[in-house]
């Protein structure tokens, strides 16, 4: 069931990438019967980022993804909360951890590390908290520049996926009886494609 969950949203991210909406995302459910509840195909736990929409980005429509947004994807209690509960309430059986190329939060973490205090808030801080120890480990392999950047937005997707399939026993045991499937992608500003990582 995750293949094929995880082949629609690549068949939706090509028509995103080649600006042809499918009638089938805006048609397939009308109010009324979303109204009884719902059934989504995936839960995307992806960034806050206002150019990274998850719904157009994979050309769905209502009631087809249940979308948890936080500045830089990180995993904190909420969103593993909001996972098992996607996860265990609907069945849903495919999990996408959603980064993106010019995350705000990575720069964020990069410019705290350069100048300590930097941020004013300290709301801000438990963000890039979260996504300091992956930044540290990249710049103690002697990454630098672009290449640092790159690479931390896919550490920190990975680290979040990391973070779901091993901080939560609900889902730790989904993943075992194989009715769910945490991955991590990134979306591209530029082009609009995703790529699905590798697990």
């Amino acid at each position: 069931m995750s293949a094929a969950t995880l082949e629609r949203l690549r068949q939706g991210n090509a028509r995103f990438v080649a600006g042809v909406r499918g009638t089938a995302a805006l048609t397939a459910h009308d109010r009324r019967e979303l109204a009884q509840g719902q059934n989504p195909c995936a839960i995307i736990l992806g960034c806050s980022d206002s150019r990274v929409p998850a719904e157009l980005v994979f050309d769905q429509g209502p009631g087809d993804l249940f979308i948890i947004r936080v500045a830089g994807n990180i995993v904190a209690p909420s969103q593993i909360g909001s996972v098992e509960f996607a996860a265990e309430r609907f069945g849903t059986p495919l999990v996408v951890v959603l980064g993106h190329t010019g995350c705000g939060a990575i720069a964020a973490t990069l410019e705290d590390l350069e100048h300590p205090r930097s941020l004013v808030s300290s709301n801000q801080h438990s963000i890039v908290s979260r996504v300091r120890p992956t930044v540290e480990a990249l710049l103690a392999r002697g990454l630098a520049g672009d290449a640092l950047f790159d690479a931390a937005v896919r550490a920190n997707v990975h680290h979040s996926v990391d973070q779901l399939r091993h901080g939560s026993e609900i889902l730790e045991d989904l993943v075992q009886r194989e009715t769910l499937r945490i991955v991590g992608a990134e979306y591209s500003l530029e082009t609009g494609v995703v790529e699905f990582f590798d697990e």
